[in-house]
């Protein structure tokens, strides 16, 4: 797979041309890679600019699905690039587990040190991580962990956008360059509420049952025993369709919910989060609706959650 053709504009091309510049006067990198659009187009310019040099990195959590894990693999193969994966237990640390505000921090930072031990035992190449220059307008907590261990965002060091990274991907070949952002499942619970393997790997079936029944952009907020489905806004009227409401509920009943719910405003990223999606806060035994998202990936790239 090779760079984009000019099928992007100017701008766009001289970014991209930046970019690889850049990535040449490395000695050579680990790619903390998702398998998400960003994190894609780095490993892909940095495999062109560094050939084997570059080695991508997926972390296997309980925060991750195991689709996550598989699509991260078929696009690592595909970009010819060499992959290896860490195991990594964020539940394992008392403080992640009680599920903090600042988790997606905490979570970020373990990684990347992981992922500089690699660097270093490769002979001191960069970390690299796949933030893009929109990423600074947003909320983004791991951002601070990125900064503290001097990891490089070279996709937002030469400005990429995130509609030019993905017109990027297109011209590149990416076939999942319009791929929705996806988060990690702990953003889908409120904050300062317990994380569990259980109770990710409920929200887990949640969502891929719904998805199996068509639909696209997908968040089941776990609120305990209730379920609080998200949807994207334009695929919302489908769900008022009194037969496929029924099943969808079925489906999550059956992967452990006793009470479902249809968010009637979609999907809205930071919904889980005080004063964030448009002013909804957290949803918590002394306060209705809302918890906890924010840059999502332990896989290398901050996301919607």
């Amino acid at each position: 797979m090779t760079g984009p053709a000019p099928a992007v504009d100017a701008e766009t091309a001289a970014r991209w041309a930046r970019l690889r510049e850049v990535l040449r006067e490395l000695p050579g990198a680990v790619v903390a890679f998702s398998g998400g659009v960003d994190s894609s187009l780095l490993l892909l310019a940095a495999r062109e600019a560094l050939g084997d040099r570059v080695l991508a990195v997926t972390a296997r959590s309980p925060f991750q699905t195991a689709e996550e894990l598989e699509a991260a693999r078929e696009i690592a193969g595909r970009l010819g690039a060499r992959w290896q994966v860490v195991s990594v237990d964020p539940l394992a640390d008392p403080v992640l587990r009680r599920n903090p505000p600042d988790r997606c921090y905490l979570c970020k930072r373990a990684l990347l040190v992981r992922l500089r031990a690699l660097a270093e035992a490769a002979g001191g190449v960069a970390v690299l991580e796949g933030s893009n220059a929109d990423d600074l307008g947003q909320h983004r907590p791991g951002r601070r962990a990125v900064l503290e261990l001097g990891v490089r965002s070279p996709l937002l060091e030469v400005g990429l956008t995130k509609p030019q990274v993905r017109a990027l991907a297109r011209a590149s070949g990416l076939a999942h360059w319009n791929r929705p952002a996806e988060a990690c499942l702990a953003t889908r619970v409120p904050f300062g509420e317990e994380l569990t393997v259980e109770r990710l790997g409920r929200v887990e079936t949640a969502e891929r049952a719904v998805r199996a029944r068509g639909f696209v952009v997908v968040r089941v907020r776990d609120h305990g025993t209730l379920a609080r489905v998200e949807v994207g806004a334009d695929e919302l009227p489908r769900l008022f369709d009194p037969a496929l409401r029924a099943v969808v509920a079925a489906d999550l009943r059956a992967a452990g919910y006793a009470w479902v719910a249809l968010d009637l405003d979609g999907y809205r990223s930071g919904s889980m989060e005080p004063g964030r999606a448009d002013g909804a806060g957290p949803w918590t035994a002394a306060a209705p609706p809302g918890g906890g998202e924010a840059d999502g990936k332990v896989g290398g790239e901050g996301v919607p959650s």
